[in-house]
């Protein structure tokens, strides 16, 4: 007899500003830290020291150019 294993899944949809696309749209929590914009796609994590800042996570297929210009200021 085979033994089912459950597994739980925390959803949560909040809306913020993504700083990529930098449009107010629905924020979908895929964890408790890790949300994806609707409008553009892209992950975000989250962080919370004073207030709550959504900051775009670093993936394999992220360009380096794309990810020094966000850090330099410059808009994508």
């Amino acid at each position: 007899m085979t033994e089912k294993k459950s597994v739980k899944v925390h959803t949560e949809i909040v809306n913020g500003i993504c700083p990529d696309c930098e449009e107010y749209t629905m924020l979908v929590g895929i964890t408790r830290r890790f949300y994806r914009c609707m409008s553009c796609g892209s992950d975000l994590e989250q962080h919370v020291n004073g207030k709550i800042s959504y900051i775009p996570t670093l993936s394999p297929r992220s360009k380096l150019s794309d990810i020094q210009g966000y850090f330099d200021g410059e808009e994508s």
